[in-house]
């Protein structure tokens, strides 16, 4: 296998960028070429880009590790550890330990860091790496870094209900109740697909805002425009979801969704606090799992995080790993 080093994302075409991620073991939103070009853009304008493309024997494309300059003697991996919940290397099921001899075999002539973020403890990546960097004169050290719960659905929202805890379900019912008798003219709806995005976005970027102070601060002038071109790239090709919860028209919870390789990630969020006492999220969140399991959807991803709202709904943590490849 060779390895090439190509200074922009330009030097490949999405459709074989997107080819090779769907039939990689995880294909994951977070590693599709639209995601990687437009973190690049926002957040890496000013750092040299090493987007490393493995061929095989053929000159076929075999595997992509995108990574940026983040100092003189560290490599990270592109998407950055605050807005990509889930990276890796992009390769086909199965071949992982090969492209990664390859990549490594390349790396051993460096004398950088390698750092990879947000990949899961489930990932060959993560039994690969430290079992042969050591034959490259190489170490890794890996670490727990989040926890992402991940819900899977079953037949129907009655079977859900049943997996629950009995308080938990209790609570749930009594949630869903108290919203719909004391909100006036309570209606959800979802917003799919390019046209009325920008529109829409803004409604959920003001309950983002109002939520709490802390995401008032994170959702600055070029997070919001980042949020608006990514997202608006993810509904033009039916990846992305904004569903609200509204009393007499007016929005009260939102949550911005990415639909991508059977699951639905839960990727962020907004509510009013004039309605807090009510839980309308956690209402909304029970409307959005129960509208995954009727349209077939396998898995409901809650993303990073392991806030206790999420618990409630009985998911499984799964650990989320900071891989370094040393010297």
């Amino acid at each position: 296998m060779k390895v090439d080093v190509l200074p922009a994302l330009t030097g490949l075409d999405e459709a074989s960028w997107n080819g090779l991620l769907d039939r990689s073991a995880a294909p994951s939103v977070f590693l599709t070429w639209t995601w990687q070009t437009e973190w690049a853009r926002a957040f890496a304008p000013d750092h040299s880009l090493q987007i490393l493309a493995v061929t095989d024997d053929d000159g076929g494309l075999a595997g992509l590790l995108p990574l940026y300059e983040d100092g003189p003697e560290r490599l990270r991996v592109l998407g950055g550890v605050d807005v990509s919940d889930y990276l890796d290397l992009i390769a086909p099921a199965g071949s992982e330990e090969d492209v990664w001899h390859a990549l490594l075999q390349h790396r051993a002539a460096q004398h950088v860091e390698w750092d990879l973020h947000a990949v899961r403890a489930a990932s060959p990546t993560a039994e690969i790496l430290p079992r042969i960097a050591p034959s490259w004169g190489l170490r890794v050290v890996a670490e727990v870094e989040e926890r992402c719960p991940v819900l899977a659905l079953p037949a129907t929202w009655d079977e859900y209900l049943a997996r629950l805890s009995g308080k938990d379900r209790h609570e749930l019912k009594r949630k869903m109740r108290k919203l719909e008798r004391e909100l006036p003219a309570v209606t959800v709806s979802v917003h799919a697909g390019a046209e009325g995005w920008d529109e829409a976005l803004g409604r959920f970027l003001t309950l983002h805002r109002l939520s709490k102070a802390g995401k008032a601060r994170f959702m600055d002038a070029r997070m919001e425009r980042f949020f608006r071109d990514v997202t608006l790239s993810l509904a033009r090709k039916g990846w992305g979801r904004l569903w609200f919860l509204e009393s007499e028209g007016v929005p009260v919870a939102s949550f911005l969704c990415a639909e991508h390789g059977g699951s639905v990630g839960l990727y962020n969020s907004g509510f009013d606090p004039a309605h807090a006492r009510l839980a309308p999220g956690i209402v909304l969140l029970a409307h959005m799992i129960r509208d995954a399991i009727e349209r077939g959807v396998p898995v409901f991803d809650f993303l990073r995080g392991e806030e206790s709202y999420k618990r409630d709904f009985g998911p499984t943590p799964e650990p989320l790993l900071n891989i370094r490849i040393l010297p």
